[in-house]
């Protein structure tokens, strides 16, 4: 039974509409990506689903006794209190006494007076009436398997540890289906790691919003986008969903050049002489207007964004050069002559067209790194020498050189109609149109921007200067997945020089040549490569340990029993077993990639999605089942 079904939901702020007659179902155990441009839709549709808005047409049905939990995308700024307090806020009815008891338990352990020790044993005798010992012993549970600590405050929390408590907040009413809106925003790569980890081994169901390729190929066994208003359900990968997406809007392309064709020789037709009209077919009159119709009906895909980076004459060779520089925090070194520092003892030579990525844990350092090279803080040790003819163009990731309070176009042009880009003078409102600023939105101040396009903003600003050298501190935060694609080839494209700070593992790994990473105490080292050289080169005993304790495990096992003669005969038959679970895997893709399959009777489609899930769960049994018997033969 579906945990959720959406039939004809539809829901407009004007036309066009916003969603249009879409329909979605999601079962137990599914994990669903939900993609799609930059105000295509995806977060009204999560407010849709967990009944924070109401749709114009159209039904969700979900059924008696399933729970949906939503997390969204910011912290909220008005929470306060213990992690325990928090967490409590999000239970039904006894989370209040939960609440007040973890409230008084914390200012009892500050000290507080008899007063309130009685007030604590009125609240354990109601909550215990209400049955809120069990729900106690659940959000502690549910705090413990989040590796969070109950009396910590949550303000005092790092952005990243803010999130696990609201996803602590959202599990610990025990939902069914659990809504992310890009979970991985602001987190660190090892954040990451961590709630991929976890969601994995979670056994609900997720529809989640997430532009991290790694993250969402990792967790999601569905893709569904929003495009134009519509859904389209696309089963596969990540890299499946990509490639047969860029074929459907060939075909699309093609239909529409058909359709135009044929429109503009009826409006020939239609447009002849007297002659013509005397003897004109009223029932080709009446396919025309149809024909025009539906041609204003239509809604094309919305423009790429058209990011162009402005070169600059070349720099020196040697860009930046630091040699065993330290720094330590002002405050901390002032309070403590023997504190930490945050970078010891770091040396490199940045040649020009380098493509550097800084990586590390959220407050390791990698801004400040940043402020030392530039020249903008003085190491308390070593030397930083900067190379000659630099032309800096810098990304912030707080967004800070934008002016809340001026327009869009202002915070380009600072008042002036025209930018000059490559050296020819444009108009200001042309230059953002590449940006998919449209003019009403670029006369608007940047407070009511989303965060999507204030980045797009960001750089719209950082790629109206010439450069050579690009400082980007996490530039792919809420930016979708089209705008993401151009920003790396044409950063891949820079001849200039690049640091790099993200947490993006796909993006590194696209675009940067080498990595700085912050490890530990202090320690600053550089590796060759992206994100996956530098795990490959740093964590070679971890993964040769792991492989001696599989080998272990596999001779254990060997030892304790070999394979017989009914399991040889079973070995002998898996190899064609796999070869037709994947043919009928294949051709069930196949069929749901046909441009018609989702225009036909609900059931039907529902029935293929089921036979495809079934031969997927059959192939993952019969090919551990062989990799089994593969290794007990081999004993």
């Amino acid at each position: 039974m579906p945990l959720i079904t959406l039939k004809n939901l539809s829901l407009s702020y004007g036309t066009p509409p916003l969603l249009d007659e879409v329909n979605m179902q999601i079962d137990p155990g599914e994990r669903v990506c939900l993609l799609g441009r930059n105000g295509a839709g995806k977060s009204t549709l999560l407010k849709l689903i967990n009944g924070e808005i109401q749709a114009d047409e159209g039904s969700i049905a979900i059924p008696p006794g399933i729970k949906v939990a939503k997390l969204d995308q910011e912290v909220p700024t008005d929470l306060d209190g213990t992690i325990n307090e928090v967490v409590a806020n999000g239970l039904d009815k006894a989370g209040k006494l939960l609440t007040r008891y973890y409230h008084l338990l914390h200012e009892i352990t500050l000290g507080g007076d008899e007063k309130l020790l009685d007030q604590l044993g009125e609240c354990q005798h109601e909550l215990e009436a209400a049955g809120g010992w069990e729900i106690s012993s659940r959000l502690e549970a549910i705090i413990s398997r989040l590796q969070l600590d109950g009396d910590t405050d949550f303000n005092a929390l790092s952005g990243g540890l803010k999130r696990r408590v609201l996803l602590a907040r959202a599990l610990v009413n025990q939902p069914d289906l659990l809504l992310l809106d890009e979970p991985t925003n602001h987190l660190d790569i090892e954040s990451i790691i961590w709630l991929e980890k976890f969601l994995l081994e979670w056994q609900g169901s997720l529809l989640f919003i997430s532009h991290d390729r790694v993250f969402l190929q990792k967790l999601s066994t569905r893709i569904i986008e929003i495009d134009r208003g519509k859904l389209t359900d696309w089963p596969g990968d990540y890299p499946t969903y990509v490639s047969r997406k860029q074929k459907s809007l060939e075909d699309e392309d093609k239909e529409n050049a058909l359709f135009d064709k044929k429109l503009a020789q009826e409006e020939v037709w239609i447009r002849q002489g007297i002659k013509a009209r005397r003897t004109r077919n009223e029932g080709r009159v009446r396919a025309l207007e149809a024909l025009r119709r539906e041609r204003a009906d239509r809604r094309n895909v919305s423009g790429s964004a058209k990011v162009e980076i402005q070169a600059a004459d070349k720099s020196g060779k040697i860009v930046l050069e630091a040699e065993d520089i330290s720094y330590t925090y002002p405050d901390k070194l002032h309070n403590n002559t023997d504190a930490e520092p945050v970078i010891r003892n770091f040396s490199t030579t940045i040649l020009r067209g380098d493509k550097v990525g800084i990586i590390g844990p959220n407050g390791a350092g990698k801004t400040t790194l940043i402020r030392l090279l530039l020249g903008q803080l003085e190491a308390q040790s070593g030397r930083v020498k900067i190379g000659t003819k630099l032309e800096v163009a810098y990304f912030d990731q707080h967004r800070s050189v934008l002016d809340e309070e001026k327009s869009v176009q202002d915070n380009i042009a600072d008042g002036s109609d025209m930018v000059t880009i490559n050296g020819k003078d444009r108009h200001v409102i042309s230059y953002l149109r590449d940006f998919l600023f449209d003019p009403e939105r670029a006369r608007q101040p940047v407070k009511a921007l989303s965060g999507g396009e204030r980045n797009r903003l960001l750089l719209a600003r950082l790629f109206s200067h010439p450069s050579n050298m690009l400082v980007l501190d996490e530039p792919t935060n809420d930016l979708d997945s089209d705008t993401l694609d151009l920003l790396e080839e044409r950063l891949t494209e820079y001849k200039g020089t690049i640091l790099l700070i993200s947490h993006d593992r796909a993006f590194l790994d696209n675009v940067v040549t080498s990595t700085i990473v912050f490890e530990s105490h202090g320690q600053v080292n550089e590796y060759i490569g992206g994100y996956e050289d530098w795990i490959r080169q740093t964590r070679p005993a971890e993964v040769e340990n792991k492989e001696k304790t599989k080998k272990s495990k596999r001779q254990s096992a060997q030892a304790a029993s070999s394979i017989s003669y009914v399991e040889r005969q079973e070995l002998g038959k898996l190899p064609g077993k796999l070869e037709k679970l994947e043919q009928q895997q294949k051709q069930l893709l196949e069929q749901m990639g046909e441009a018609d399959f989702y225009a036909q009777n609900q059931d039907k489609i529902t029935r293929v999605q089921q036979q495809l899930k079934q031969v997927e769960t059959e192939l993952e049994v019969v090919f551990a089942r062989w990799e089994e018997l593969e290794e007990k033969a081999s004993a």
